[in-house]
């Protein structure tokens, strides 16, 4: 990979770690919020279900996962496995659309 493209996956995988970051802290605020207002698990998927910010928010952070867990691995699967090329990118993509397509088919779950 050319060394433009080895920065735009560096520049990929930080934004991503700064989306992830915020997700992680907004859903586990909202987690604890609920969870110490005594709401159960049937009650809060009431409240988010038809909810059209939360199936944004939750889009958004599916879309993070999917772009920085196979961008985290592709240097792992390079260093431990010494697996380079155009081969190991191929399986990472395929991983990036796994992770978005099951994470929005949980998504589209609690939302309808």
């Amino acid at each position: 990979m050319s060394a433009r493209g080895e920065t735009l996956l560096w520049l990929a995988q930080r934004a991503s770690a700064a989306v992830l970051a915020l997700c992680v802290t907004v859903h586990l605020a909202t987690m604890v919020y609920a969870i110490q207002g005594g709401l159960s698990a049937a009650e809060i998927l009431g409240r988010t279900r038809g909810h059209w910010g939360w199936l944004a928010f939750y889009a958004t952070f599916v879309a993070a996962v999917a772009v920085h867990a196979p961008i985290g691995l592709r240097p792992v699967l390079g260093e431990w496995l010494g697996w380079r090329g155009a081969s190991r990118d191929v399986v990472l993509a395929a991983l990036a659309l796994v992770l978005g397509g099951l994470g929005m088919r949980a998504v589209l779950g609690v939302f309808g």
